[in-house]
């Protein structure tokens, strides 16, 4: 493995840990040249690669760092951590690879991450909805802040006034 500092191919293990379920081998590695310490994470590849049909037909391969790229700027300067990012991933894998065996609809895609968003963090949802559902104008936005405050009980401390 190489040094995310120094790129020398030269490290220990200082520790593995299972994680994600068992479904991953957390690893604490130490660069030999230069000392500094790294994490690295081992997954089990899938023996069938899922494809990812777009809206405009065409299909690529499935790939996990899409979406978590597409939640951390969702989630950008919000109280979400990487971990918690890490497990909605997860569990958005857990559940395509469940159901799907070769192919899954984008949209699918972003449905399912949107679900487990809006519990996690309803300002990052309304972020990633107005990319996943399109908003065409401001009409589309507040309907869907509408639509989350309507599901929610207002934080406590907070009144019952009106948004808009």
């Amino acid at each position: 493995m190489r040094c995310p500092y120094c790129s020398q191919d030269n490290d220990k293990v200082i520790d593995s840990r299972s994680t994600e379920g068992g479904l991953a081998i957390r690893r604490r590695r130490e660069c030999l040249g230069c000392g500094k310490r790294f994490t690295t994470y081992e997954h089990v590849e899938a023996t069938t690669r899922l494809n990812v049909v777009k809206r405009d037909g065409s299909r690529v391969p499935y790939q996990r760092e899409r979406i978590l790229a597409g939640l951390e700027k969702a989630c950008f300067k919000r109280p979400v951590t990487a971990e918690q990012l890490n497990h909605l991933v997860e569990e958005v894998e857990e559940a395509l690879f469940k159901r799907y065996d070769r192919e899954v609809e984008s949209s699918e895609i972003g449905r399912v991450v949107a679900e487990r968003l809006k519990s996690l963090d309803q300002v990052a949802y309304v972020r990633f909805a107005s990319v996943y559902k399109q908003f065409r104008d401001l009409d589309d936005f507040l309907d869907e802040v509408r639509d989350v405050l309507e599901g929610t009980p207002p934080p406590e401390g907070l009144g019952q006034g009106k948004l808009f």
